[in-house]
């Protein structure tokens, strides 16, 4: 499903060649399936997770068991490895939202890591800064941007910064789960995605996205941005 590797994962770099021949022995890789529920939210965290391939979900569940959505990641992140820093209890929930190919390793294995390791410490510090600063720009997003901008920002995350030309881009699971991920209802993630056509002229033919090149969204979409794109706080999910 993927040609990632451990090394490869970005948070783990300046790991040393202990750790990972310790997590290449102790690791399980499994194969989980759409709809797959990996933790709940303040169960004992006993075990870290890396995302090898596809999509997971991480959301708490409110009072009237609605879901709040706090991320839904790509392939090449890790996932439940703070409770190290906090009170050992999982801070959030995560489902598998696409087939997807997961590593789960002990927690004790990196937290060992991370207290005789300096590099790794200082590149998960850093890691763990730009998500906040992502999460920060999500919020100035949802103030300062409209419904159909905020669905022409996600768009631009997941296409090539660089493309000069026709771009097109695959929408990596339901409209539904998106609309959730934007902070919207369905309702008005149709109404928005309208909008967003008949503004920037792009074309969506199900799951796939297409447009003439990539200045259409980021004219619309960027306007009212503090940011330019690409943008350095928001994580690519290319």
């Amino acid at each position: 499903m993927s040609d990632l590797q451990i090394r490869d994962i970005a948070i783990l770099h300046g790991a040393s060649e202990e750790f990972f021949t310790k997590l290449e022995s102790v690791g399980n890789e499994r194969k989980l399936d759409k709809g797959k529920i990996v933790f709940i939210h303040e169960e004992q965290a006993e075990n870290f997770y890396i995302l090898m391939a596809g999509w997971v979900k991480l959301f708490r569940e409110t009072a009237d068991g609605a879901q709040s959505i706090i991320d839904i990641l790509p392939a090449g992140h890790t996932f439940g490895e703070t409770p190290i820093f906090e009170d050992g209890l999982y801070p959030y929930s995560a489902e598998i939202v696409e087939p997807s190919v997961v590593i789960s390793a002990p927690l004790s294995l990196l937290k060992e890591e991370l207290q005789s390791n300096n590099e790794l410490s200082m590149n998960m510090l850093k890691h763990l800064i730009r998500y906040k600063r992502g999460q920060d720009r999500e919020l100035e997003h949802m103030t300062v941007q409209n419904a159909p901008q905020r669905i022409g920002c996600f768009l631009m995350r997941l296409a090539d910064s660089d493309s000069k030309g026709p771009v097109t881009i695959h929408l990596p699971y339901d409209k539904t789960l998106l609309a959730a991920r934007l902070g919207m209802q369905p309702e008005t993630f149709s109404r928005a995605l309208a909008k967003l056509k008949e503004q920037t002229g792009i074309r969506v033919k199900g799951a796939v996205v297409e447009l003439d090149n990539l200045e259409q969204l980021i004219n619309y979409s960027c306007q009212v941005c503090s940011s330019e794109f690409p943008c350095k706080d928001v994580v690519s999910l290319k």
